[in-house]
């Protein structure tokens, strides 16, 4: 079973399409949440999920952007940007949101678990490997994916022995992947990155393939129209701080 699995998409329409043309095929859609929040393209990520995903966590950008939570939290950037993604989802995307489950989301394939933040605690950041201990000891199941951090990686453990998952491209304007092997043993927090807006210092839009059978994970990074992502954020009158941090990726 081949499983694309995305996270952070941010409403940021440019970047989720070339995903979804670079990862083909697969057979399931994992989204790990904060499907909108900072992009000028809500309406049509939340659409696409709606139809594509199999499986959805829901993000904090989520619940705040849907009404669920206060944006009290949230720096002016961000909060701009969700005040003006509540008035312009519709309310069939509103009530979607709304209706998002909380992680741990555990899909059909055994073995896996699916979150936002960190499966103990759904806005915790999981940044290092003191943040990944306990969720790694706890897990429930030998993988487990997270996002929230827009950090591509993850951490592994296999008896005493921990590791922190660095990916390794070697450009960062085309297409790339990097390849790594799940031995028998071992637990491992996951993190696709972000689809929508990467803070790794990569603009390209980020995700991973689990092939279960091969017992691997292949993240990617993958170009899109920035330009064009770039142009929605300005056209909506949103931060213009959001249209240039996607070009600095961070």
């Amino acid at each position: 079973m081949r499983a694309l699995v995305i996270s952070d998409i941010h409403g940021n329409l440019e970047a989720l399409n070339a995903v979804l043309a670079a990862a083909e095929p697969y057979d399931a859609l994992w989204n790990l949440g904060d499907v909108v929040g900072y992009g000028g393209s809500p309406n049509e990520v939340v659409d696409l999920m709606r139809a594509k995903a199999q499986v959805n966590v829901r993000g904090n950008h989520d619940r705040v952007c849907c009404g669920l939570t206060s944006a009290v939290g949230f720096n002016p950037v961000a909060r701009a940007a969700a005040e003006w993604t509540k008035k312009e989802l519709t309310e069939e995307n509103l009530a979607w949101l709304k209706a998002m489950p909380q992680g741990p989301v555990v899909p059909e394939e055994p073995g896996v678990t699916c979150v936002h933040g960190s499966p103990l605690n759904e806005d915790q950041y999981i940044l290092n490997m003191r943040d990944a201990w306990a969720p790694l000891q706890q897990a429930a199941t030998a993988i487990t994916f997270f996002g929230h951090t827009h950090l591509q990686g993850g951490f592994s453990q296999k008896g005493h022995e921990w590791h922190e998952i660095k990916t390794q491209f070697r450009t960062k304007n085309v297409a790339e992947s990097w390849k790594m092997a799940i031995p028998e043993g071992t637990r491992h927090l996951i993190n696709p990155g972000s689809v929508g807006q990467p803070r790794d210092s990569d603009w390209r839009a980020a995700f991973v393939i689990y092939d279960s059978e091969a017992r691997e994970i292949v993240y990617h990074r993958v170009p899109y129209d920035l330009t064009a992502a770039q142009g929605r954020i300005l056209m909506a009158g949103l931060p213009e701080r959001l249209a240039a941090r996607l070009r600095e990726g961070r």
